[in-house]
């Protein structure tokens, strides 16, 4: 088979990998850089040109899309699908994921967990917005926000109606939740492919760190799911139509809470922490579903 890897960076771990397994598996794996292709549309021959070259013979696309160029690159992924070749992260889902609010009204429209969340259209009544997430701490994000960043903490109530105003005042689009404090600053990250759990760890944000990302200086280890976890991770990854992904999630009184479900999830973090081969799984799930 020939897979492609939709990468902007060759030297990312996830990259490497994604590649090195499809070679050992015997498959012919080429990168390309989503950012520099151009999209031929027409009614019978879409076309993908990269580096000058019309890319044919594909069998599959795994596509690995930065945040920042979520447009284009799935614009890329679209154009595969017109072509009929198998992409293990499908276009529409992947623009479902990176749209924080619709993603957090799709998984609760599941009945799955949340915490409180509310979002406005810059209110001025700041006090209220704070009063429906049970007041502070709460957690103020950046719609746009990756890897932890565009995430704040607010300890007391005069702290967080400063930063909402603030954000209003600059126009800037957040979303507000309650603070989970018997989560201890650690979550879940659930890796899934295919609708199988193929790993997953707890990470521990750093002394005096709420947010546990590993991009922060977090900390990840081995974790035994309970049922009830593993079922809501895995019906949140369905919902929101992806074959891969990475659920993330708190653990609360009231049970398993969705923070965000990542259309992208990286590998290095969760094969470290499970000692788990997640990319062959990956390699896996597209030649099961590749026509060739």
């Amino acid at each position: 088979m020939k897979i492609a890897v939709l990468s902007a960076n060759p030297n990312l771990y996830s990259t490497k990998r994604l590649v090195e397994a499809g070679k050992k598996k015997g498959h012919e794996m080429i990168i390309i850089d989503h950012t520099k292709c151009d999209l031929v549309i027409e009614k019978r021959k879409p076309m993908v040109i990269y580096k000058g070259e019309e890319i044919t013979g594909l069998d599959g696309v795994i596509p690995r899309i930065g945040a920042s160029v979520t447009f284009f690159g799935t614009a890329v992924v679209r154009q595969f699908e017109m072509m009929k070749v198998f992409t293990a992260t499908e276009s529409q889902a992947l623009v479902r994921s990176r749209d924080k609010l619709r993603s957090l009204q799709i998984l609760s429209r599941a009945g799955l967990g949340l915490p409180k969340t509310v979002f406005s259209n810059y209110s001025k009544n700041v006090g209220n917005i704070i009063d429906r997430v049970d007041g502070a701490p709460l957690v103020i994000k950046l719609l746009e926000g990756t890897q932890g960043l565009g995430v704040v903490l607010a300890d007391n109530r005069n702290s967080a109606e400063s930063i909402l105003e603030a954000f209003n005042g600059l126009q800037a689009r957040v979303i507000v939740q309650e603070f989970i404090k018997e989560a201890k600053g650690a979550d879940l990250r659930v890796f899934i492919v295919d609708g199988v759990v193929v790993g997953a760890m707890k990470r521990q944000g750093k002394e005096g760190e709420f947010r546990s990302n590993l991009h922060r200086g977090g900390t990840a280890e081995i974790v035994n799911l309970t049922d009830e976890e593993e079922n809501a991770a895995l019906k949140a990854a369905k919902v929101m139509g992806l074959g891969i992904a990475g659920v993330d999630m708190l653990q609360s009184a009231r049970g398993p809470l969705i923070l965000e479900v990542n259309s992208s999830p990286g590998l290095e973090g969760i094969e470290s922490a499970t000692g788990k081969d997640i990319a062959t799984q990956i390699i896996k799930y597209v030649e099961r579903n590749s026509d060739n």
